[in-house]
């Protein structure tokens, strides 16, 4: 099966990229900018075409949540737009399309996890981006798999564990925002349900569907914080603040808890902790600094 990921170069394709290896059963073509552009429909459907592409992962997006409130075109060329040309391709293909969306399609004024089916009522132009891209390839794409995720992280590119390493190596205290709540999200766990999804696809037992995957348990962005130097043994002091004294361009969900019950269901998967995965990848960041 022959398999293109889009924004090969971010945390999830990169993730992916060291998973592809891995596996002799699918062949993959890794993309980014500017190889491929994917508000392009000419150069899209002339690789998937050249390249027999028979499953697409999109892992492209505009991710500069506050940029994004001054650059709403760019934004939306890449979140909107970018999603129904790889949407409209998957259908001219027969292919599947996976597509990675966030957790600031909602507002954040849940108190209990959200299902895939509660309304989306976003905030932000990021947000909103990102919901009319879902709303495109749902319309457009006979054979989806939408993946709403949270708190993304990585031992590649730039996030908030490793600004949190730098930061706690260079001072003793560190003042991070305690009243907004939601789940970290290891990008290589994240590509492991990715490559479920493609094998139940495979195997005819995936259709057009949305999911909500990130690592289980709950916590503020000052527990991430905390845990990031405990575990790291870093003796950085985390202090707890209110949004309000961190006032940022645009706003974010308070709590965006995703319930992840549906894909556990389904596809019977497990999924683990945050602090578990948070651990397993610093272990495996000190690895690699130490060569």
């Amino acid at each position: 099966m022959n398999i293109l990921v889009t924004g090969s170069r971010g945390q999830l394709g990169s993730e992916l990229g060291e998973l592809s290896a891995l596996t002799e059963k699918q062949r993959f073509f890794f993309c980014d900018l500017p190889d491929l552009d994917i508000t392009s429909p000419t150069h899209v459907a002339s690789f998937c075409h050249d390249h027999a592409i028979e499953v697409i992962i999109n892992c492209a997006a505009y991710t500069a949540v506050d940029k994004a409130e001054s650059d709403a075109e760019a934004a939306f060329r890449v979140n909107r737009d970018g999603a129904a040309v790889l949407a409209a391709c998957a259908r001219e293909r027969n292919a599947l399309l996976v597509h990675i969306s966030t957790d600031y399609v909602f507002d954040g004024r849940s108190s209990t996890p959200y299902r895939e089916t509660d309304p989306a009522t976003p905030l932000g132009v990021y947000g909103v981006s990102k919901w009319e891209g879902e709303e495109q390839i749902r319309r457009i794409a006979p054979s989806h798999c939408i993946i709403r995720t949270s708190w993304l992280y990585s031992i590649y590119g730039s996030n908030f564990v490793k600004t949190m390493l730098r930061l706690g190596a260079e001072r003793s205290e560190l003042s991070v925002v305690a009243d907004q709540i939601g789940t970290p999200t290891w990008a290589a766990d994240l590509a492991k349900a990715i490559l479920l999804m493609v094998e139940r696809y495979e195997k005819g037992a995936l259709s057009s569907v949305t999911y909500h995957y990130s690592n289980e348990g709950v916590c503020s962005w000052y527990d991430f914080a905390g845990a990031v130097m405990e575990l790291a043994q870093l003796p950085c002091k985390v202090v707890a603040v209110e949004s309000s004294q961190y006032p940022q361009i645009a706003p974010r969900p308070q709590y965006s808890v995703l319930s992840k019950s549906a894909i556990k269901k389904e596809c019977g998967l497990e999924i683990p902790h945050w602090r578990v995965s948070l651990a397993a990848m610093l272990e495996k960041l000190q690895q690699e600094a130490n060569g």
